[in-house]
């Protein structure tokens, strides 16, 4: 399969960070590789996901749309959201967490 060829509705944007997500409720931590409205790339240990396995995660504290594992190629592995990703909230994560050490970082106040 050529991941390439699959037709994309939205934009994918590169984003390297580490988020902790659940895979079929387990909990794991993957490196996620690029974001679009409509989905994800994951990068893991061999066999964390499975195609149609259920995700779960938080990127940058916020909560993405649920998703199912669309594809797996080895390390690799492509979100589906259920929903959609606001362009706006892309824009704020691509430029505040994707920028290096010195962006500004994403703080929950209680």
């Amino acid at each position: 399969m050529n991941l390439d060829s699959i037709p994309r509705s939205s934009e994918r944007r590169p984003l390297s960070m580490t988020v902790k997500s659940r895979v079929s409720s387990r909990v794991v931590y993957v490196d996620l590789v690029d974001i679009s409205e409509g989905g994800c790339k994951l990068r893991g240990k061999l066999g964390f996901a499975e195609m149609g396995d259920r995700v779960a995660m938080k990127v940058g504290g916020i909560n993405a749309p649920l998703g199912i594992i669309a594809w797996v190629d080895g390390n690799y592995a492509g979100v589906a959201f259920e929903g959609a990703m606001h362009p706006a909230v892309l824009d704020f994560l691509c430029e505040n967490r994707g920028a290096g050490p010195d962006s500004p970082q994403l703080r929950r106040i209680i």
